[in-house]
């Protein structure tokens, strides 16, 4: 591989005539602070590690830029005397209003702020708006918000981004209320990442279609560069993540959707639109004046899973859509064979002024991406003939085309789905939609400009071979061999191999046990020494 190099201007050096004196001024900064929060504190404490604020709104006032507000674990239960501020229709629980201090959960500990007794009687209710540039939230809890008002367009939200910037927003998990997880109205160049937002429900009709999971909504062309990556909705009664009205390009990576649509595990209808993933749109009845160009955002490396309506939906958006690399999996079950929601629905919208304005979706780049078992009559609909859609499991797939069975994946268990995160916040690595070696998606798409392994990329969003190989242990137990390890997909099969002679390629080692990883991705199992059987090479396999 060639490297750059790099240069920087030189110093040159010029006789002077005359002395300069220079002189050297120093500046004084004042070291970054940090300060304590606890459920057990009082605001009329100093902040320090034994005698901690009670609330974050004092936090805040005590801290300025660089300082750090640890938040001890336990639950703070928050009532109406918590609220700070009403705006517009809102009535806000924590204002976060100062820019550059970062809001962490205490190492080793979990906060949650429980919102359930926040009933302001005619008010919205927001958990956490921010208006602050480059502030760090991570590590906890927001439960119970609650919806107090009925009727049209109301809701309520964990988190509203309104006008901050450059923030970090990272393993919080938002659920169990009414209002939506995390929410941007205005805004630039924030980060959410590896966060939840699941089983959150609006209050009637009106409010359960729009309560999302992540709602990304930027409503000036300058709010740009926003990204959610690493999160899962689930159970949440309108959409999994919404950009609905979104007039900057946003991106949403590597992220799961599932389950949204419906109230509980009963799979009762929630009565919200139910996508997985609503990537644009303006609406269609003139109330909104979409952007020209429209803003081209970006879906990718994402799952959707059985959500009542679409997996993947463009939502009549007035211009092309960049999809790559995803996995649509049984959304839209149940759906007639001549429906239009399916896994992937790419509808356009001429102009957003009206639904008879509605065209087969155009202008769409769609690539890598998988569909199996989704409703309706198709894994794609409203494709129109205008787009660069090859290379996916569906309509105009070249070069030849590919089958989609339930013997590609490792596994279709859904229960994975919700598995915790790893200790760093990622996603869980299971085996839930990956691909086996033999599955002729391996190696089946183009290069869309990502990191792939084999000779080509593969179809969805979870591609074969990047991940480092299971640990693998042998001891020996008189007759008998044990094998330990980790690092496997959870819920995933694995296969003991052994042969005489390493040469062999290991595709020709043969299978001697066939064992499973558990819900961590670690093995344990023990397999006797047959008698007479001379010394073998070992090797765990996946499939």
């Amino acid at each position: 591989m060639r490297l750059k190099s790099f240069h920087s201007p030189g110093f040159g050096f010029v006789r002077l005539a005359a002395l300069v004196l220079c002189f050297a001024f120093w500046v004084g900064t004042s070291p970054a602070a940090t300060w304590y929060v606890a459920p057990t504190g009082a605001d009329t404490n100093a902040g320090a590690i034994s005698t901690p604020f009670a609330t974050i709104t004092r936090a805040q006032t005590a801290a300025i830029s660089g300082d750090t507000v640890y938040l001890r674990g336990g639950t703070y239960f928050l009532n109406n005397t918590n609220l700070t501020l009403t705006n517009s229709a809102w009535a806000i629980v924590n204002n976060i209003s100062k820019s550059g201090i970062s809001y962490l959960a205490y190492p080793g500990e979990r906060p949650v702020f429980d919102l359930s007794a926040v009933q302001p009687t005619g008010w919205r209710v927001t958990a956490f708006r921010v208006t602050a540039n480059n502030c760090t939230f991570k590590g906890f809890d927001v439960v119970g918000v609650q919806i107090i008002l009925t009727g049209n367009n109301q809701q309520s939200e964990c988190f509203r981004v309104d006008g901050g910037s450059s923030n970090r927003f990272e393993q919080l998990a938002m659920h169990d209320g009414m209002g939506i997880g995390w929410y941007l109205t205005s805004g630039a160049s924030n980060l959410v990442l590896n966060c939840d937002a699941y089983q959150n429900r609006g209050l009637d009709s009106f409010s359960v279609g729009n309560i999302d999971g992540f709602g990304c909504h930027p409503n000036s062309t300058s709010g740009k560069s926003n990204v959610l990556s690493g999160c899962r909705a689930w159970f949440n009664s309108d959409d999994g993540f919404d950009l609905i009205n979104a007039k900057a390009k946003v991106v949403i990576e590597n992220c799961w959707a599932f389950y949204n649509g419906y109230t509980n595990s009963s799979f009762t209808s929630s009565g919200g639109d139910a996508n997985g993933f609503k990537s644009g749109g303006y609406g269609v009845n003139g109330s909104t004046t979409p952007p020209s160009p429209a803003p081209r955002h970006v879906t990718r490396f994402c799952l959707a899973a059985r959500n009542r309506a679409n997996g993947f939906y463009a939502n009549h958006h007035t211009g092309g859509l960049d999809w790559f690399n995803n996995t649509a999996y049984r959304n839209a079950p149940n759906a007639s064979t001549n429906s239009t929601t399916a896994d992937f629905n790419m509808l356009c919208n001429l102009d957003a002024m009206a639904s008879s304005n509605d065209v087969p979706g155009f202008d769409h780049v769609i690539k890598n991406n998988l569909g199996y078992r989704g409703g309706g009559s198709n894994e794609v609909t409203n494709l129109g003939l205008t787009n660069d859609a090859s290379f996916n499991s569906f309509t105009n797939y070249v070069p030849p085309a590919v089958t989609v069975a339930s013997n590609d994946f490792m596994s279709l268990d859904e229960s994975l789905l919700t598995l915790p995160r790893q200790a760093d916040g990622s996603l869980p690595y299971i085996a839930f939609a990956q691909l086996v070696s033999s599955s002729d998606l391996v190696n089946a798409g183009t290069n869309a400009g990502f990191v792939y392994a084999g000779t080509a990329p593969d179809l969805g969003a979870f591609e074969y071979g990047l991940k480092p190989p299971p640990t693998f242990a042998m001891t020996r137990n008189g007759t008998n061999l044990i094998f330990t390890g980790g690092g496997g997909p959870a819920g995933g099969t694995n296969y003991l191999v052994a042969t005489t002679n390493p040469a062999l390629p290991v595709a020709q080692w043969p299978r001697v046990a066939t064992n499973k990883f558990d819900l961590a991705g670690n093995y344990v199992f023990t397999n006797s020494i047959p008698a007479g059987v001379p010394s073998r090479f070992h090797r765990l396999s996946l499939p």
